[in-house]
């Protein structure tokens, strides 16, 4: 160790996603990684009672790593919170618009002049509400049309259990004509309420019209854990490309690792994620990737979801995946992972 600052706990926090955290996690690789040099490695998600959960949003706990929707962590960064940018990973999660049974609606076309549901929670960024608004977007241009071709209807979700439960419910009723879902939990979400799917997202072309709050996720770090332990950054992302390249030869793990995340089951995650998901959760910070995130940060700030634009490549810190690339290469570099470590508790499915 070369820091003055060593910390005696690193923190990881995640989405109920497709994530190389995820994966070391359940693995017991990250905290095998700093175990020799006394360091805990803790997930939010298991923290004690009183802790700082909303940093899974806020990333007001300096030692924390975070790898979830870009919507909070671009919102964390407008308000003014020092984070850095340290990978990106696209991973397409069937994001599909749903409607009921015997709707005209079948195509992204069709969405034209229709009542679109956008649920409104009473949370401080309202990502679910953004992902819906952002959904919608996406299908529109992809048919040529925008927001103001559509009916935008708000729908109050507070009181309401489950996933997009608000939005089915005013489905069901008829007071929309289409609602945006995502993700494992979204398959089955939408079995139950015997929606329809008339947009598959993930089948448009142009990924232009599929960016949205997982497309593409960043993975992001404190500038202070940065400033003072460089090396401790360099290391735990070595730990997740060396989990990513785990899992390239690993799909039935992989599989039973994302129900563990998500909270779905096996039909929700076959849904949900496509054949090679397992080969996909790599970060880099690409000029590609970077130019989308910054399309969804340009939508973000145009929407009012952003207190203050987001210069994504200012933002970005290529330096410490290079370096982790090189540290990933070395075969003593990082500890061997513990086989049997037990597995970190599993993230509550609410933070997408």
């Amino acid at each position: 160790m070369t820091s003055a600052h060593v910390p005696d706990t690193l923190w990881f926090t995640r989405c109920p996603v497709p994530t190389a955290t995820g994966i070391a996690a359940d693995r017991g690789w990250l905290a095998a990684a700093f175990a020799a040099d006394g360091i805990a490695v803790r997930s939010l998600q298991d923290a004690e009672p009183g802790a700082d959960r909303a940093a899974h949003y806020t990333h007001a706990l300096p030692g924390l790593f975070r790898e979830g929707g870009n919507v909070p962590a671009l919102w964390a960064r407008s308000r003014g919170e020092r984070t850095r940018l340290i990978g990106l990973t696209w991973i397409e999660e069937r994001q599909t618009v749903l409607v009921a049974p015997g709707s005209p609606v079948r195509s992204a076309a069709d969405l034209r002049g229709r009542r679109l549901a956008l649920p409104r929670h009473p949370i401080a960024i309202d990502f679910w509400r953004a992902m819906a608004l952002r959904g919608f977007e996406g299908a529109l241009a992809s048919a040529g049309y925008g927001l103001t071709d559509a009916v935008l209807v708000d729908v109050p979700a507070e009181g309401h259990r489950g996933q997009w439960a608000a939005e089915l419910a005013a489905l069901r009723r008829g007071e929309v004509d289409a609602v945006y879902v995502k993700g494992a939990l979204a398959v089955e979400a939408a079995r139950r309420a015997g929606a329809e799917v008339a947009v598959e997202l993930d089948e448009l072309p142009d990924p232009a019209h599929r960016v949205n709050n997982g497309t593409p996720r960043p993975l992001t770090v404190h500038q202070e854990l940065l400033d003072r332990s460089p090396e401790l950054v360099d290391r735990f992302l070595a730990v997740l490309l060396r989990a990513a390249d785990w899992a390239v030869g690993e799909p039935a793990e992989v599989a039973r690792i994302l129900g563990a995340e998500t909270g779905a089951g096996p039909e929700g995650v076959a849904g949900a994620y496509r054949d090679g998901t397992h080969r996909t959760l790599h970060p880099d910070l690409s000029a590609p990737r970077l130019d989308l995130l910054a399309r969804q940060a340009a939508a973000l700030t145009a929407h009012g979801f952003l207190d203050e634009a987001v210069d994504i490549r200012e933002w970005a810190d290529p330096e410490p995946l290079r370096r982790a690339r090189l540290l990933a290469a070395a075969p003593d570099a990082v500890p061997a992972p513990t086989p049997d470590a037990a597995p970190a508790p599993v993230p509550e499915p609410s933070h997408p």
